[in-house]
């Protein structure tokens, strides 16, 4: 195949403007310089029953019959790359962001210093989602609340890097990189014996020791579960594949109960044994009737009071999810300088906020050329992407975000990097984001790259896979040449 007829129209991760190709690219590209169309759609091939085989699934809640359906996760077999040297700046603020983001959570449910000092303003917690007053006063081991992290990248047009959102709560999507990872090898074996690509297997181990060190019983050895919400969620494949990579029990509320001692316990067939740690994939509201909804089957009576009691570690923590709220999110360089004194090494989105009656005005007078988010949506659900809306949409946007302005924020329609990839019609430019995963601990840990997400519609900018995105393997490669 040739380079020559390829173009974007935007920054491009592997290919720059002169179609030449980046020096992190240029092993890749002149490896696939040397196939075949015939070749590339074998490689293709092999890959769907790579992940077919593999079990790779999503699952989308509705289908046009109404029903939950598991689905083989979309996967393009052309890789992104990223020159280490970028990389270990990029990680550098990932680490910076989150230290940042789990002392100001510890300080919002503690002492409460940034608002008081006029850096946060109060009145965003009365009106936040994922607010918990149940966690006022409740130090978890270290003042970590977000064990692990998913920050979404995206590269504009002049090749800044910026962090659009961080989740979180109960971030998704590692087992896909990981996944990612073994399909690539299998489909373009050759290419890993001579280059540098960094390795991103140890993952699983590195998410163990995290797990493990919050123990509340450090001197044995320490019970872990997940918690899954059971099958028919989303993320059920991720949940059974990290258990199952970490050597961990998988677990649903059912199979939990907390004693009059407030410890968390398993049932077993040899009978009761102590949890000491819980990796929760269950939303705040459905993991202790006792504490949120009173209804939940999901979750365990208890919960939170043996949490309270220092004697269950949950990670993440219940109410780490404020500051996933996007209008939080526009605070985040404010906190950085706040509680680190440093300024921020990766930047975000410019951001307007609807509660301010200024950005209100600019974003309504603005609104085909803004995207505007929902403080607590996710998977590119509630959005406007005003260029691309209709007039009846922007109008109808216009009445919510009168209707209640603290849920809305907007930013700039970004032209987002592309790579290329492979469809029906030959290698294409698509639009792209990162996100890679943090584990918050003494000594913080950052993926490899982390999970590229695609669009694969030609123009589309929504790579959620609930919404027909996909995804990439993510290549950080080392380069002794300076970048172009």
């Amino acid at each position: 195949m040739s380079w020559r007829g390829y173009r974007s129209d935007t920054f491009d991760e592997l290919i720059d403007a002169k179609g030449h190709p980046r020096d992190a690219a240029r092993a890749l590209t002149d490896y696939l310089s040397r196939l075949t169309p015939a070749d590339l759609a074998d490689r293709r091939q092999a890959a769907e029953l790579a992940i077919k085989a593999l079990g790779v699934t999503f699952t989308v809640y509705s289908d046009s019959d109404g029903r939950n359906v598991d689905r083989a996760f979309p996967f393009d077999i052309i890789p992104r790359t990223i020159a280490r040297r970028e990389w270990d700046r990029t990680e550098a603020g990932l680490k910076q962001r989150v230290t940042a983001l789990n002392q100001f959570i510890a300080d919002i449910y503690g002492p409460r210093h940034i608002i008081r000092d006029r850096v946060f303003p109060e009145e965003l917690l009365a009106e936040s989602v994922n607010f918990r007053p149940q966690c006022m006063g409740v130090r978890p081991a270290g003042d970590v609340w977000a064990h692990i992290c998913g920050s979404d990248l995206v590269r504009d047009a002049d090749g800044t890097i910026y962090v659009l959102e961080d989740n979180l709560r109960v971030p998704s999507g590692v087992s896909y990189m990981l996944e990612n990872r073994m399909v690539i090898k299998r489909v373009f074996p050759e290419i890993f014996e001579t280059s540098t690509i960094l390795p991103v297997d140890d993952y699983p181990a590195q998410l163990y020791d995290t797990l493990a060190a919050l123990s509340p019983r450090p001197a044995d050895q320490p019970v872990i579960g997940l918690l899954t919400p059971g099958m028919f969620n989303s993320a059920y494949f991720e949940h059974c594949y990290l258990a199952l990579q970490m050597g961990i029990e998988l677990v649903e509320g059912g199979d939990l109960f907390v004693a009059d001692d407030d410890c968390c316990y398993m049932r077993t067939i040899h009978g009761p044994q102590r949890v000491d740690v819980l990796y929760r994939r269950i939303d705040d509201l459905f993991m202790d009737p006792e504490a949120f909804h009173p209804d939940s089957l999901l979750g365990v009576p208890g919960l939170m009071r043996a949490w309270r009691a220092g004697n269950l570690a949950l990670a993440n923590a219940p109410g780490a999810g404020v500051a996933d709220d996007k209008v939080v999110y526009a605070f985040v360089p404010e906190m950085i300088r706040y509680y680190l004194d440093q300024d921020p090494i990766l930047p975000n989105v410019p951001s307007w906020l609807c509660m301010r009656s200024a950005d209100r005005d600019h974003v309504l007078a603005n609104l085909d050329k803004l995207v505007v988010k929902p403080a607590n949506e996710s998977g590119g659900y509630g959005m406007l992407i005003g260029p691309r809306a209709s007039k009846a949409e922007r109008e109808a946007f216009a009445d919510r975000i009168r209707a209640n302005p603290r849920n809305y924020m907007a930013q700039p329609t970004l032209s987002i990097s592309t790579a290329p990839t492979l469809t029906d019609d030959g290698i294409e430019p698509r639009h792209l984001d990162l996100r890679p995963f943090i584990l918050s601990r003494e000594n913080p840990y950052v993926t490899t790259g982390g999970l590229t997400r695609v669009a694969m519609n030609r123009g589309s900018l929504v790579v959620n896979s609930s919404q027909g995105g996909g995804a990439k393997d993510t290549w950080v490669v080392e380069t002794d040449e300076e970048p172009r």
